[in-house]
């Protein structure tokens, strides 16, 4: 078997002229881009990176960032993807976790970062004397079970979990893949973060069948905003987390009638969502992709041709070079039809945890099924039953794992979190499905003995160390968590419990007024679950996000006829705020 980059130079041999990336910071054929990867690679060297080591990359979507990628790949080390929206304490944290004393990045986000006796690579600040390193590959040698890249999910224990992802997993994921057909003329749309492993399927699926990479602008893009990209761009394949597909469906799918694929998973798929996309796209395949990031990227596929009879999205059959195994708790399979533990196995497995051995233990366990020895398998956690045709239908989790807008949460790394700052006594987080049908969650906190906590405060200080997707959605401050019989935190009781009154605000509360101030609560009350929503509430502290905010400004357009632009929600997030943004939009001629 082959490496990533290997299979990379040959495409460079068979399309040296082609587009490669085609981006905001401009565009590079594979051969220029193959010659600015190998000049990075040596200078990675040149600043001591050696075969095995984790090299971090700390940018925006550019095509220099790809650049990045295959670069540390050719100097033969494992690229670590850093999330530049996520807190700078849970930056520092993966890459003293991974030991990454190397880091690229580009010049204005260099100052994101501590040193910290690190060294940082900003490769357009640095370009002028990485441009002197030879265009050649450097002489490293790698192969397909050294790691190609490490991606940090959350973890149960309030330490994210480092998965080491080798190269044979990736090129059984977008080589030989009966996933799509996959041609040199296709486009893919690069718009997941590169800590995503989503990244992986857009990235490496270009580049290694020779077709164009298109990389979406950095920032954040309304569903209008990135259909009108792939639609200019001329994107054919596309792939787009559950949330984003179903505002992206609801918004309209009109530029994306040149799409051959679009791909969208991460959470479950909304049937009567895929029966309009397959109406609206009827020259596109859609398929439901499904996938733990320790199997990399995907596991299943589902190819989906018409409106599912149950009322679900069906996950699909195994790719090539992957197996599973639906299995009950004793390692024993299950009837079809029954529900069984998801079990997969094959090429596209991790090598396990960072410096985890013992929780890799407890997820990578012994595959009784095989005959070679020491092969292992998967436990996803995932419950599913085989259907009759044969593809396999999600029914849920086994334990406290959900996802938050298309990204992996546990819980417990939530809970720990929550339980550690000053003044809390006990803490608890659980999941609550939304109105919206979106996931959110809500914690709870008990104060220390003499202490007094602030909701608000509390939400402030995770802000600080966890991504956006983890900060509960809204804080609740109670007497005591309630528990069970058995003297256990009633998880079942806070669920139902909910959190739909008004949490504590930053703004005193006041009345909504006029007709338009009160048609706008009531909407935000349907789509987040919040009774008693004043006029100056804010959006964000009341458990609204970015794709909730699209869902509104869309109701917003339906309704009254007008165009809001996101940039006004978020400059006077507030109901009176957007009554005003309303008002001036119907008074423009």
């Amino acid at each position: 078997m082959q490496t990533i980059d290997g299979v990379f130079a040959q495409k460079v041999r068979e399309v040296p002229d082609a587009i490669a990336v085609s981006a905001h910071d401009g565009d590079l054929t594979y051969t220029e881009l193959d010659a600015r990867a190998n000049r990075t690679a040596h200078h990675l060297c040149r600043h001591g990176v050696r075969p095995g080591d984790v090299v971090a990359i700390h940018a925006e979507r550019s095509a220099a960032s790809v650049v990045m990628l295959l670069a540390v790949l050719k100097a033969g080390a494992a690229y670590l993807a850093l999330d530049t929206r996520h807190p700078y304490e849970r930056r520092q944290a993966m890459l003293d976790d991974a030991s990454a004393k190397v880091v690229l990045t580009q010049q204005h986000l260099a100052a994101g970062l501590s040193a910290h006796g690190r060294t940082l690579i900003s490769l357009d600040g640095h370009w002028p004397s990485i441009a002197e390193e030879p265009a050649t590959p450097p002489a490293v040698m790698t192969g397909p079970e050294d790691i190609a890249y490490v991606a940090y999910t959350s973890g149960s224990t309030g330490r994210p979990k480092g998965v080491c992802v080798p190269h044979r997993a990736v090129l059984r994921l977008v080589v030989g893949t009966d996933i799509a057909d996959l041609r040199d003329d296709d486009v893919f749309l690069q718009f997941a973060p590169l800590a995503f492993d989503a990244s992986t399927w857009e990235t490496w699926g270009a580049l290694l069948a020779g077709a164009r990479l298109a990389v979406a602008p950095p920032g954040q893009l309304t569903p209008d905003e990135l259909t009108l990209h792939a639609r200019r761009a001329g994107v054919t394949v596309m792939w787009l987390t559950a949330g984003l597909f179903h505002q992206v469906v609801d918004s309209g799918l009109e530029n994306l009638r040149g799409l051959r694929y679009l791909l969208a998973g991460g959470d479950v798929l909304s049937a009567p969502h895929v029966a309009r996309a397959l109406e609206a796209l009827p020259g596109t395949t859609i398929v439901n992709g499904y996938g733990p990031t320790e199997n990399t990227t995907f596991t299943c596929c589902h190819t989906v041709r018409d409106v599912p009879a149950t009322g679900t999205v069906p996950i699909g059959k195994p790719i090539t070079g992957t197996a599973v195994q639906v299995l009950d708790g004793r390692l024993h399979p299950v009837p079809d039809g029954e529900a069984g533990e998801l079990y997969t196995t094959g090429l596209g497995l991790a090598h396990g945890y960072l410096g985890s051995p013992g929780r890799t233990a407890e997820r990578f366990v012994a595959d009784p099924y095989s005959d070679v020895p020491g092969a292992r398998m998967y436990r996803t956690g995932d419950f599913v039953r085989r259907l009759p045709d044969g593809t396999l239908e999600f029914l849920g989790r086994d334990d406290d794992q959900v996802k938050i807008r298309g990204f992996r949460v546990e819980t417990g790394e939530v809970e720990s979190t929550l339980a550690s700052l000053p003044d809390v006594a006990h803490a608890a987080v659980v999941a609550q499905r939304a109105p919206s049908g979106e996931h959110r969650l809500i914690g709870y906190v008990v104060a220390a003995s003499g202490a007094e906590v602030s909701a608000l405060e509390t939400r402030e200080r995770l802000e600080r160390v966890l991504p956006q997707y983890c900060v509960p959605a809204l804080v609740r401050i109670l007497d005591a968590l309630p528990l069970t019989e058995n003297g256990k935190v009633d998880r079942v009781a806070l669920v139902d419990a909910g959190g739909q009154d008004r949490p504590e605000l930053s703004a005193p509360y006041r009345s909504p007024e006029s007709p338009l101030e009160r048609a706008i609560t009531q909407l935000w009350t349907d789509q987040i679950g919040i009774v008693g929503i004043g006029a100056d509430d804010d959006f964000f502290e009341i458990g609204g996000h970015s794709l909730l905010a699209v869902t509104i400004l869309t109701e917003l357009r339906r309704g009254y006829g007008v165009e809001i632009s996101p940039r006004s929600l978020y400059l006077d997030p507030s109901p009176a705020g957007l009554a005003r943004a309303v008002e001036q939009a119907r008074s423009e001629p």
